[in-house]
């Protein structure tokens, strides 16, 4: 089934502003919270689908990922194992935003999540970054690059005891007044982080937190067709968090495209400038191109203009979103010979008032401004 549209979902229009966005979650967010909807699991999930938009739509980064590439930027065949963040928001992820929407710090309108009381939330660690530099030919097959990541994991021997401050639960409770009236509200424990467990013992090459640093190998699952600048994600392969239950932030990987000596990307499709002397123009020749998926043998015909544009259907790369693959243009220059023999020059001269050197294009040859159209029609 088809993902709804985050636009839809907040009832907003694809040019609302981020007060029209935040207006828009609020009254969704008032509408079908479990508070007011106990035991209603379709409100629950139109709850959830609302952060979701909220939490991409609300971040200008994100937006304009999602507006360009619509899910596929956060629920492609990379997520999980490697692809873009976004989806699986818990109702603890969905509580902390209240601060920002309601003026508090997280929490619900009342007892918390379904009239009872909140979970205990699962503290996560900080998210790595790095960059990974792809050629076009690793962009046009996809490929697994393995790297090597330093990260904080939980050291062995750690021992926890309940957090006094919060005795466990990780929050602390408190009332604010609100727009929408008295609100009871929850905050992160300052003491525990969250976690509900403070360390008890730990050893000596530990941090404060329990925690140390590893060298790890992660292997990252790369698409084909991905662009430069965008930003996958490796699931738990980021820094530990203290705490028994807690879990590992993300490995986000920034997309570097190497720039190829020969050829020139244009989003799906490829250019490449081939030269020919005057004599291959004339009488027609063969030619090896090498392309990003292999070479490729091509014809040149007798009487070839500079600037003929040959077209290799299918020969660019794949769309990230799966529309296809681009094609390869080839750009057929003529060389200009700049330095003559005493042969050659009479050879030249003797042609200067021949017929068939002189210029006769007709109807279909285009012009260069023709062909400049032609590419970005």
């Amino acid at each position: 089934m088809a993902k709804q549209d985050f636009y839809d979902i907040l009832d907003i229009s694809k040019s609302a502003s981020q007060a029209e966005i935040k207006k828009g979650y609020r009254k969704m967010a008032i509408k079908y919270h479990p508070d007011k909807n106990p035991d209603d699991k379709t409100a629950e999930e139109n709850f959830k689908k609302a952060a979701e938009a909220y939490e991409v739509l609300s971040d200008e980064n994100k937006k304009a990922r999602y507006d360009q590439y619509g899910h596929q930027a956060f629920d492609g065949p990379q997520s999980g194992g490697g692809g873009f963040g976004g989806g699986g928001m818990n109702m603890d992820d969905i509580f902390s935003q209240f601060g920002d929407i309601f003026g508090g710090g997280g929490g619900g309108f009342g007892g918390g999540f379904g009239g009872g009381g909140r979970q205990q939330a699962r503290v996560k660690g900080s998210n790595m970054r790095i960059r990974v530099k792809l050629t076009l030919e690793e962009i046009a097959k996809g490929v697994e690059k393995k790297v090597k990541v330093r990260r904080k994991v939980q050291a062995d021997g750690v021992r926890y005891k309940t957090c006094t401050t919060c005795n466990g639960s990780g929050q602390q409770m408190r009332v604010t007044n609100t727009i929408l009236g008295r609100m009871q509200t929850a905050t992160t424990c300052g003491t525990c982080s969250g976690a509900g467990e403070i360390i008890s013992s730990k050893p000596n090459e530990a941090d404060a937190q329990g925690l140390i640093i590893k060298e790890e190998t992660v292997p990252i699952n790369i698409p084909a067709g991905v662009t430069e600048g965008v930003q996958l994600k490796v699931g738990g392969k980021g820094n530990d968090a203290p705490g028994k239950n807690s879990i590992a932030g993300d490995l986000l990987v920034l997309i570097e495209e190497v720039p190829h000596e020969t050829l020139k990307r244009e989003g799906t499709n490829i250019h490449y400038d081939l030269y020919i002397n005057f004599s291959e123009a004339v009488l027609g020749t063969s030619k090896e191109v090498e392309t990003v998926t292999g070479k490729v043998k091509i014809k040149i015909d007798a009487g070839t203009q500079s600037g003929r544009i040959l077209r290799l259907k299918g020969k660019g790369l794949p769309s990230i979103e799966r529309y296809g693959t681009g094609d390869f243009l080839i750009h057929t220059n003529v060389w200009t010979p700049q330095q003559l023999n005493k042969e050659q020059t009479q050879f030249f001269e003797k042609m200067t008032d021949d017929d068939n050197f002189a210029p006769s294009p007709n109807t279909t040859d285009k012009s260069f401004f023709e062909k400049v159209k032609d590419m970005f029609s």
